[in-house]
């Protein structure tokens, strides 16, 4: 009887575990075709009213002269052994002194660090990497090759490569999610974690399947899983979508006197119109269902954590939930007024949070400014 009982239970738990499993991927397809419908919708209204211009697009083929700006850092390259791609970055301050690694996020490149570049690079060796997929960094062409593991092992192998074992690491939004992988598994690589408008991942999993407010904002992370039609609806109207992302009132970057220039706008438009471009950048949401959720959630290092009050894509109350899986100092600062795009939005404010937290040690309360 008791074994009759216990194979019972596992034969419930098992089934309870494909319906959640099923429940799990029937929700995201579902979404993935109402978010298609959608952009379907919009396809067809910028045909109507822009016949002639809606796919015309061209690819820059030279780059604007800020990407060439020497006070920003010297580019390099480096072949890492392990994968065998080839990373793009720009280094500037001594060689010797403690490393501080950016990584960026979506739709951004190593340039969207130019303010931190200019300022740290005074106690620092600097660098900002264009992740694999980006920029001038190689582009592998499968989806699988997207997967977090990947994206974490590029990491530790730059930082490796760089000639140090410890960095001080900061990233923003896809950026921030693998900063915080890294510093996960890698705890004795990270002197200090800075991440800016990203939460850990868990608490974003937990808190967009409780929130349909935040599920909502994340549907592009569902229109995203198509092939090429993301693509497409991108470079549309000359990239208008992309543009948009940092220009329209809902979404850009919001502080007057810190709106892109016509020549910033330029090197984001340079960057993402060459060919595979923008499925490099895609590709990194095509991974993100299968990887969650994660197996390792502690963070050690003491982090410091930024966000803009205005992100557009991620709700507030994240920020503070991450505390839960911080086993170290925690500082979160909420900014007033910023957008997601925080480090270009108010780099002022931020470059001074971020030399408070190196220099003064870590506090364990919440402030905003």
């Amino acid at each position: 009887m008791a074994r009759v009982l216990y194979n019972l239970l596992m034969f419930t738990i098992g089934l309870t575990l494909r319906i959640r499993v099923l429940g799990y991927w029937s929700l995201i397809y579902g979404y993935c075709a109402l978010c298609t419908a959608v952009a379907l919708l919009k396809l067809w209204w910028n045909i109507i009213l822009r016949p002639s211009t809606t796919f015309q697009w061209g690819i820059r083929e030279t780059p604007p002269a800020c990407l060439n700006d020497t006070s920003l850092g010297t580019h390099c390259y480096v072949r890492i052994k392990e994968s065998g791609l080839r990373f793009h970055y720009v280094a500037a301050g001594e060689r010797g002194k403690p490393l501080m690694l950016f990584l960026h996020g979506f739709p951004e490149f190593w340039f969207s660090w130019r303010h931190q570049l200019r300022e740290f690079k005074s106690e620092f060796r600097v660098v900002a990497v264009d992740l694999r997929g980006y920029g001038e960094s190689d582009l592998p062409s499968s989806t699988e090759s997207y997967r977090f593991d990947y994206l974490v092992t590029d990491v530790k192998d730059i930082v490796e490569y760089l000639g140090y074992n410890r960095c001080y690491l900061v990233g923003h939004d896809w950026g921030g999610t693998i900063a915080w992988l890294f510093a996960i598994h890698y705890p004795e690589m990270v002197t200090k974690l800075i991440v800016l408008n990203c939460p850990h991942p868990s608490v974003f999993t937990d808190y967009a399947l409780r929130h349909p407010s935040q599920l909502l904002k994340s549907s592009y992370f569902f229109f995203f899983q198509l092939p090429r039609f993301p693509e497409l609806m991108l470079s549309i109207n000359d990239f208008k979508a992309l543009k948009g992302l940092f220009t329209s009132r809902s979404t850009g970057i919001g502080r007057k006197g810190r709106w892109l220039t016509s020549e910033d706008m330029e090197a984001y438009l340079y960057a993402f119109s060459q060919p595979g471009a923008l499925t490099g950048a895609l590709n990194y949401y095509r991974n993100v269902f299968s990887s969650l959720p994660l197996s390792q959630n502690d963070v050690k290092s003491p982090v410091l954590l930024l966000w803009g009050e205005r992100d557009a894509f991620l709700e507030q109350e994240m920020a503070e939930a991450c505390r839960v899986y911080i086993r170290n100092h925690f500082r979160l600062n909420i900014i007033s007024g910023a957008s997601h795009w925080l480090q270009q939005d108010q780099p002022d404010i931020v470059n001074t949070l971020i030399w408070t937290f190196l220099k003064e040690g870590e506090g364990r309360k919440t402030h905003r400014n």
